[in-house]
């Protein structure tokens, strides 16, 4: 697909991150093509082939590589290929579609838009996020909480900051699901509840019954905050998944490679990797299945 198509089709689904166009009758169906247009768009760059890979894959993605847009009210980093921001060798990591670092300013934010059969978490880094939807939730989420919310059969929503005198600062992360047109659901939690200091603990699994939130997805998240160094070892929940790791804050090692603020490093193939986490680090790990079922 050329720039200008994918740029068109971006546009077209009303991506968070980009102006939300006015939908005509012409448009109708693309309020339930978020699934479908966005599994167009992504091609076979970081999955496994099916050849047996045995050994360990990685890749880096710099802090300074991303795409990046300045809308005024809105800046934001993609880290996969997103809105006006397109990479073919950054489409997704494997059911990880996209992953924004967004900065909003004080009272500006998305009108209501829609969105069908994606799983989409929010995590904000600082300040407060207003959240309304079509499933009658009106909810401020904070530093300190995470948001998902399972699309589905299509869900409309809108997000604004919640403050007139700050920006607010998130991560917004969008996963293809395991299962198609689910009723939609909404849900949020305060991390800070679960929090463990100086180790990786889990927000987000596939099962209701764990600590965090659920998505339709065998997807595991862990965040860690270190005030000291530490040295660990993951070990991934299910053969055949991977592991994008996201530097919020601080300095890491991961499997040898080392990251700063805002790198983005994905690894696969493997059953276990080893980490070392500098003392004032904030850092975020998502393991998902790498092929699309």
């Amino acid at each position: 697909m050329d720039r200008k198509k994918f740029i068109k089709k971006s546009l077209i689904i009303g991506l968070a991150g980009s102006v939300i166009p006015s939908l005509t009758k012409a448009d109708e169906s693309a309020k339930k093509s978020t699934y479908d247009k966005l599994m167009n768009q992504v091609g076979f760059n970081h999955l496994p082939n099916q050849q047996g890979i045995t050994t360990m894959n990685t890749v880096l993605h710099k802090a300074n590589t991303r795409g990046s847009a300045n809308h005024g009210w809105l800046e934001v980093n993609h880290s996969f290929s997103f809105a006006n921001y397109y990479n073919p060798d950054r489409m997704h990591f494997g059911v990880l579609r996209v992953l924004n670092d967004d900065k909003i300013a004080p009272s500006r934010g998305f009108g209501t838009h829609p969105h069908d059969n994606m799983e989409i978490i929010t995590i904000p880094l600082e300040g407060a996020l207003r959240h309304k939807d079509s499933m009658g939730n009106g909810a401020v989420i904070q530093n300190g909480d995470v948001q998902v919310m399972s699309a589905g059969t299509g869900i409309q929503h809108s997000e604004f900051n919640a403050k007139d005198d700050q920006h607010v600062k998130l991560l917004q992360i969008w996963l293809f699901p395991n299962r198609k047109n689910v009723a939609p659901r909404y849900d949020q939690i305060s991390i800070r509840d679960i929090e463990t200091k100086n180790e990786f603990y889990q927000i987000l699994s596939p099962s209701a019954d764990d600590q965090g939130v659920w998505i339709h997805q065998d997807a595991w998240f862990h965040l860690g905050e270190f005030d000291q160094e530490v040295s660990t070892r993951y070990n991934m929940n299910k053969s055949g998944n991977g592991v994008y790791a996201f530097i919020i804050e601080g300095t890491a090692e991961i499997a040898g490679q080392s990251l700063e603020k805002r790198d983005g490093f994905g690894i696969w193939n493997v059953a276990d990797f080893d980490i070392k986490v500098q003392k004032g680090s904030r850092i975020l790990l998502m393991e998902v299945p790498m092929t699309l079922s």
